[in-house]
């Protein structure tokens, strides 16, 4: 690639020949300038090549620069588009602006000017993009086939776009029901490998006896009942991902194997006299305290060092604020579609009683209350009436019941008013200023979140930055 192919590209649509070549050699250092001197000429051009950067004259023999202005708007709004003409008047920059324009230039115009004019615009374009790719990066409401935007979420979708390019192993933790499997698809949805097999194999699902035949697969006569050869996991997981949901139910013996296996890539089917060798990305995953279990001696240390390279920890339901939501309509549309229902939407007290419950099952306990509420019952709006008997108490307004080691994190909203109002001890009412009751609020949920300002920002549906920028004024103020 030559210096000049790397030059941004600019489509310069003038009629003058003479001014467009004066205007071609103030900009033929920095740039690669195509002339076009008609509408026509320069819609062509459009078609054919891609520009990052358009100059166009409002006055074209053929028609109004501002109607290209208009039809490259309509196809590609990222590019800038730069109008000039010699009859400058405040209400055509107005409204070439309102329509789309970057910027104005009035003729006659320096080399200097009109440099100065391009390098800006294209600046802003630059910084658009990287706007956006932030905003896709951080303000993810899905990521593959995951739903969720709380705080939470978007570390789990940042470590999953770092991981899934190396062929590292990743060991995925949290509470049943939070997704680990998802997560993994993610991961392999991600990598290089996302065009070859993605393999899961629980392994509490399947009798002890039976794991490792169905890992490696067996021959045919390796044991009573084996009456064929039987291809395992790993052989159908070769270039793929193999992912090993609850990976503490291995028994001992099998996680001696399966640390030989991933260390060397060579496996040998129950029975069998020979080796084979494949090439697999291991993803496991567990809903058990890994190190707990080593310190227990049901899983073994060298094995949990050999996967424990990478963690993801999925947060539970409870810890991700309005995901609750975004979950179950997500869930509710599925429903809906499957089963023939025409709910729309929640009613707001409804919303209310899936944001208060403390979703012990996770996920999966969401997908059982949509499912059943959308089998059961028929309408346009879910309605507090139809959730099932689980969510008595708090349609009843008492709180929802959690888990014995978690507090409640009390209701962010401050009185109305800008001030709350507080019991003294004579028993009158005290007004607080808004900003004390904030800074108690914060440092309570602060603590009954073992002090990650994350999980506590997740928790009062604000931001961390909101968090320590508010921690920084409180130091500064000595308060």
């Amino acid at each position: 690639m030559t210096t000049e192919d790397t030059l941004p590209r600019v489509l310069l649509v003038e009629d003058s020949p003479s001014t467009a070549l004066a205007y071609q050699g103030y900009l033929a250092q920095e740039y690669r300038v195509r002339v076009a001197h008609s509408g026509a000429e320069a819609l062509a051009a459009l078609e054919a090549h891609s520009f990052s950067l358009l100059l166009v004259d409002v006055r074209l023999p053929d028609m109004s620069g501002l109607e290209i202005l208009d039809r490259v708007r309509d196809q590609d709004p990222s590019t800038p588009i730069i109008m000039m003409t010699a009859h400058g008047s405040v209400d055509v920059a107005v409204e070439a602006m309102q329509r789309g324009a970057s910027d104005f230039l009035t003729k006659p115009f320096d080399r200097a000017r009109l440099r100065v004019t391009l390098t800006k615009a294209l600046k802003e374009r630059r910084l658009t993009e990287i706007v956006a790719e932030y905003e896709k990066s951080f303000e993810r409401e899905h990521f593959h086939r995951m739903v969720g935007a709380s705080l939470p979420m978007q570390s789990v979708y940042r470590i999953i776009e770092s991981a899934a390019p190396s062929r590292a192993t990743v060991f995925i933790t949290g509470e049943s029901g939070t997704g680990k499997e998802l997560c993994a698809e993610a991961i392999h949805a991600q990598s290089p490998r996302a065009d070859q097999a993605f393999v899961a194999l629980n392994c509490a699902a399947i009798p002890r006896d039976l794991l490792e035949s169905e890992i490696f697969g067996h021959i045919k006569g390796a044991f009573t009942g084996a009456l064929t050869a039987r291809e395992g996991a790993a052989s159908r997981a070769d270039g793929g991902t193999l992912f090993l949901d609850e990976i503490g139910e291995l028994p001992l013996d099998l996680q001696s194997k399966l640390l030989r296996f991933i260390q060397s890539g060579s496996f040998q089917p129950v029975g069998a006299s020979r080796e084979q060798r494949v090439d697999v990305r291991f993803v496991c995953a567990t809903n058990r305290d890994p190190l707990e279990e080593v310190r227990q001696g049901r899983f073994r240390e060298d094995l949990y060092y050999r996967l424990h390279v990478i963690p993801i920890q999925m947060p539970a339901l409870r810890e991700r604020g309005q995901d609750v939501l975004r979950i179950a309509r997500a869930l509710l549309a599925a429903c809906c579609e499957e089963e023939g229902r025409a709910f729309a939407d929640f009613r707001p007290e409804v919303e209310a009683l899936l944001l208060r419950h403390a979703w012990p099952g996770n996920v999966r306990e969401l997908a059982n209350v949509i499912r059943n509420v959308v089998v059961l019952n028929e309408g346009t709006w879910v309605e507090a009436a139809m959730l099932p008997a689980t969510f008595d108490a708090l349609r009843a307004g008492s709180e929802p019941d959690r888990p014995a080691d978690e507090e409640p994190v009390p209701d962010p909203a401050p009185a109305s008013g800008g001030a709350s109002i507080m019991q003294g001890d004579a028993g009158e009412a005290t007004i607080e200023p808004l900003w004390r009751e904030e800074k108690r609020l914060i440092e309570r949920a602060i603590a009954l979140c073992g002090g990650n300002v994350p999980r506590a920002a997740a928790r009062l549906e604000i931001s961390a930055s909101t968090i320590y920028r508010k921690k920084q004024q409180w130091e500064q103020s000595a308060v």
